[in-house]
């Protein structure tokens, strides 16, 4: 059976970011900037609505926003389902 993408509030989100290592970075209305600086000095930033439930498409959009600098390996159990 096929990995579901599991139901999560922008709030879980920021958690799941958090533990990588970013860090609120900005608020604007129910959206948040979440901002590392790697040792190199990139600044990696992903952008989450705190929406109590978001759609599923969001969901996969942040996923892929993410994957840029997460490896899916790491980042893949927190969104979806074993």
């Amino acid at each position: 059976m096929p990995a579901k993408l599991r139901r999560l509030s922008g709030r879980e989100i920021v958690a799941i970011f958090q533990r990588f290592g970013f860090s609120l970075f900005s608020a604007r209305g129910s959206h948040v900037k979440l901002r590392r600086i790697t040792d190199e000095g990139e600044k990696q930033t992903v952008v989450v609505p705190l929406h109590d439930e978001l759609d599923r498409g969001t969901l996969r959009a942040i996923f892929r926003q993410a994957l840029r600098f997460i490896p899916e390996t790491e980042l893949r159990r927190h969104f979806y389902t074993a």
